[in-house]
């Protein structure tokens, strides 16, 4: 059975829609099938792995609205074992349709059962809010992963979204986990990244932390307008280097994972 990771974080700018494109590549690389799920109507995460959103027959919002079955929106990328649920800007109407449903946050928890066992590992990318669309992304999750940015306010906001995890657990998926969460954009040479880390390892449990830190690194900022992850686009990079390290440490947590479902 495949595993669900949501990325989420209700703060944008803190390589959320990054992290998961270049997880699911590398990952992907590894030898394990991935799907890719974009749960933002910016559909970022559908045109960062070279999908041209304007030939798009379905997308994520015609499944969440049980319009359509998983299967028949799901395409395959040019990349090594990765598949994607795309989005588009049409998914934005998602967040008002969703509101005549009983049960709105549950909708795509419902869709993924249908595929979670085509996949090794399916990868979801939230929008950056705490809203219905949001909250179905953390329902239909085993686990989830927070990118922080190392900047004053993080720990603010990831208490919030733990707060939030709390509630979705206690209400729609009890088996919700928190898998790590790993530091973006990180510059060792500032001293506020620096003392905003230590803050949060002082705060959450060591295992809570992944090992790897994704850094501050151009490449990783160029590849999205060329369609590609930072694994293909330049494999040689720092930022590439630094992804397939946290593919690593993805695989083994969801290897876990799987023998508990």
């Amino acid at each position: 059975m495949g595993v669900i990771i949501s990325v989420v974080n209700q703060k944008g700018g803190v390589a959320k829609t990054t992290t998961a494109v270049n997880l699911a590549a590398a990952i992907g690389q590894r030898g394990k099938k991935v799907l890719l799920v974009d749960l933002d109507p910016q559909g970022n995460a559908t045109s960062g792995i070279g999908i041209n959103k304007k030939e798009l027959k379905y997308t994520t919002y015609d499944v969440i609205m049980g319009e359509v079955r998983p299967a028949e929106a799901v395409v395959k990328s040019e990349f090594r074992n990765l598949w994607a649920l795309p989005s588009t800007q049409t998914l934005a109407q998602g967040e008002l349709r969703l509101a005549a449903f009983d049960n709105k946050t549950l909708q795509l928890k419902k869709a993924l059962l249908q595929i979670k066992n085509d996949y090794d590992i399916i990868i979801v990318d939230c929008l950056p809010s705490l809203g219905v669309l949001a909250l179905n992304g953390l329902s239909a999750c085993d686990r989830i992963i927070i990118p922080m940015q190392c900047e004053p306010y993080s720990l603010e906001g990831a208490a919030e979204l733990l707060s939030t995890v709390k509630r979705v657990k206690n209400s729609t998926n009890k088996a919700l986990q928190l898998m790590g969460i790993v530091f973006t954009m990180v510059d060792k040479r500032l001293t506020v990244n620096r003392e905003v880390m230590e803050s949060i390892k002082r705060t959450f449990p060591k295992d809570a932390i992944f090992k790897t830190e994704i850094p501050r690194n151009v490449r990783i900022s160029e590849a999205p307008s060329h369609g590609e992850p930072i694994t293909y686009y330049d494999p040689n990079s720092k930022g590439a280097d630094a992804y397939r390290r946290l593919a690593a440490e993805v695989m083994q947590r969801a290897a876990k994972v799987g023998k508990m479902l």
